[in-house]
């Protein structure tokens, strides 16, 4: 059943579990694929692969799945013809898939041989229109926890007393959240298990360093050194945490962070 959505051609929402976020960089190791067509009836599909790479912990940790999970799956390259095929007259949704998603399909059916494009396909992002229905800002916050306009939206005292309010709007309708003071900025605080400095400019993408920002992201850190060691003295020179101006400083000098043993490996 389609509800209230209207379609005319089949439309394929699919959905990704990688190595990590870089399209540029990881692998897929896991794709699901639901095929709506215009009568209402579905085709659910979903496939494990092995994405020829070490699974970081750091990517388990999120989608639980494992090098040993995959070890005697396919690669993408032995399926890409049937699913190329598959997708080959539809539209595609999914969530957050415009800058995630697609990015890696699109490269993972490069890699073996196939042209995919989203040109003559309708995109319809889930993620854009939840954005765009329930806006991420402090007067949207305000309304939403405190129920009243915020006046003076972006005035600096104004703002500060409306934080106030939307956290302690927050703890009355989320009995989960924790009250005290230490468990609060430990909740309200993204971790990221393969981080190598607080702001995540660099990360462990299995035993590699990678650059998490800017134009090189997905970069590792030994090939800028080679290559383009330009950057990291760009970021040693301007005012970056002292933990990210660390890691660029050592690299340029040849010495690398390496991955401690027990780390638990996926």
């Amino acid at each position: 059943m389609t509800g209230k959505l209207q379609i005319t051609r089949p439309i394929a929402f699919f959905d990704i579990e990688s190595t990590g976020i870089v399209p540029q960089r990881d692998r897929i190791v896991e794709i699901a694929v639901v095929k709506v067509f215009p009568d209402g009836t579905r085709q659910e599909t979903v496939r494990r692969l092995n994405p020829q790479m070490p699974i970081p912990p750091g990517a388990t940790a999120v989608h639980g799945i494992t090098d040993a999970d995959v070890a005697d799956a396919p690669v993408f390259s032995d399926i890409a013809p049937k699913l190329f095929h598959y997708l080959e007259d539809c539209d595609l949704g999914g969530y957050n898939l415009s800058s995630f998603d697609v990015p890696m399909l699109t490269r993972e059916f490069k890699m073996a041989g196939f042209d995919f494009t989203t040109d003559g396909r309708k995109v319809i992002d889930v993620y854009n229109i939840f954005c765009k229905l329930y806006p991420r800002t402090l007067s949207a916050a305000y309304k939403f926890f405190c129920g009243k306009d915020l006046e003076g939206a972006h005035g600096a005292a104004a703002d500060t007393v409306a934080t106030l309010e939307v956290l302690l709007g927050q703890l009355e309708r989320h009995e989960e959240l924790p009250v005290d003071v230490a468990a609060l900025a430990d909740f309200s605080t993204i971790s990221d298990p393969d981080a190598l400095d607080k702001q995540r400019r660099f990360k462990w993408s299995g035993d590699e360093v990678i650059v998490n920002f800017g134009k090189n992201a997905g970069r590792t850190l030994k090939e800028l050194t080679e290559n383009d060691p330009g950057f990291l003295r760009w970021i040693v020179r301007n005012d970056f945490p002292d933990d990210v101006r660390a890691i660029a400083s050592d690299a340029l000098i040849g010495k690398f962070p390496v991955r401690e043993k027990n780390v638990p490996q996926a």
